[in-house]
């Protein structure tokens, strides 16, 4: 069973770091520089698999074992592609991890036996380069990158692929570390309890379990930070010449925007798996989410929905994570849980003003946790036990935390759960 260490790892020292954005920059080349050439040969109607000439290219940065790495890992992007081309579904080929003048995707995947990693009060890992860059920066024949490791694993087991990414909005290296565990090491080995979500536009996820457990990932603070930079982006486009359509200081904040989305995201997906897989959380029912992209006559909403929400990215990475955790991901309709009333049924005659749902039979309550426990109740078959107050999150751009004093929001999980 396949579980993932997170944690994060420093250079030792700024010829370290130099070092690492080096053979990262490298990893990056090489991709893009594969993939063009595959791209080139694939709309040219021509073999795409060779790649002996860039093997020998990049050998000296990254090492003949990264290299086969990358290259394996570049085939599976496309075998991927070909195989959504077979089953008739709309498909573009692999793209390219950003370039060097506007900044790349900085990422490093290493075999699982060409690193070592030791855990401890040092705790250190280790991973390859290649021999140029190792006589570059005065490096033994059989030396390799150490860098330091922060933060302790929450698997232990046979050790899988390594990969390391670069942060750019909190200047952090992450490191993901694939670990294949016996069963008998899950904290939750019976887990069979269920959840649902409500994916929405001011709220994320919100989100009801059947131990009575509620969360709710509150946006608002994370949409005005990708607003305040959209304006930014306007303001300097309309001050372009009539023959220029960009620069490159407006390409580094639509990336910069991105970047900082998808890191809240991910973080949020990491945490919210977490917190499912401790309650013992074994399949989450999530929504067909084709009506929910349909255009509103808020452009507010528009513009969080067709810009900054990016629902299909969500969606797969939380199929992902789930994956890691052995929880099942169900996708179920979910018509008319924003509007149906928990207390009567009533659906036609209810009114939800932004946070809350109101119906004429007296009911009131918050209109994103009523729709994740009706969507919850409606496909489950266990019992659901009454909800407890729900934990609110919001992001202050580091990690997602929990409030504690906001209005409807209950203490941490840690300090406050349903006795499943």
């Amino acid at each position: 069973m396949k579980r993932t260490n997170t944690f994060e790892v420093r250079p030792r020292s700024e010829s370290d770091e130099a070092l690492l954005q080096e053979v990262m920059d490298a990893t990056a080349s090489f991709w893009n520089e594969l993939t063009y050439a595959r791209r080139q040969r694939f709309f040219d109607d021509e073999n795409i698999w060779e790649t002996d000439e860039f093997r020998g290219q990049y050998k000296g940065q990254l090492g003949t074992v990264d290299v086969q790495t990358m290259t394996r890992k570049n085939n599976a992007a496309w075998k991927s592609f070909f195989a959504l081309l077979e089953r008739g579904e709309d498909a573009s080929p692999p793209g390219y991890w950003g370039n060097a003048d506007d900044g790349r995707d900085l990422r490093l995947f290493v075999r699982n036996d060409s690193y070592e990693i030791q855990w401890g009060e040092h705790s250190r890992v280790e991973v390859p380069v290649g021999q140029n860059l190792k006589d570059k920066y005065d490096m033994g024949y059989f030396e390799r990158l150490r860098l330091e490791v922060r933060g302790n694993p929450k698997w232990s087991g046979e050790q899988g692929e390594l990969e390391i990414q670069y942060d750019e909005v909190e200047d952090t290296y992450r490191a993901y570390q694939s670990v294949t565990i016996d069963e008998s090491e899950l904290d939750s080995p019976l887990a069979s309890e269920e959840a649902a979500l409500d994916l929405g536009v001011n709220n994320l996820v919100a989100c009801a379990t059947t131990t009575g457990q509620q969360y709710l990932y509150d946006s608002e603070d994370l949409f005005e930070q990708f607003r305040a930079t959209t304006e930014e982006i306007a303001r300097l486009s309309s001050k372009l010449p009539p023959e220029q359509d960009t620069s490159r200081r407006i390409r580094r904040l639509y990336r910069k925007r991105s970047r900082r989305r998808s890191h809240a995201q991910k973080a949020l997906i990491r945490d919210f798996v977490e917190r499912l897989h401790d309650e013992g959380i074994a399949t989450v029912y999530i929504g067909n989410l084709a009506g929910v992209i349909e255009p509103q006559l808020s452009p507010e909403i528009n513009e969080k929905l067709n810009h900054f929400w990016a629902v299909a990215q969500f969606t797969d990475q939380l199929r992902s994570v789930c994956e890691e955790y052995g929880i099942e991901v169900a996708e179920k309709t979910e018509a008319w849980t924003s509007q149906t009333c928990p207390e009567c049924g009533a659906q036609d005659e209810t009114v939800r003003p932004r946070e809350t749902l109101t119906c004429p039979c007296g009911f009131e309550g918050h209109a994103d946790l009523t729709a994740a426990e009706t969507f919850l109740r409606r496909n489950t078959e266990q019992q659901v036990r009454p909800m407890a107050r729900p934990v609110r999150f919001q992001w202050d751009n580091h990690e997602w935390r929990s409030i504690t004093d906001a209005p409807g929001a209950g203490t941490n999980p840690s300090e406050q759960r349903t006795n499943p």
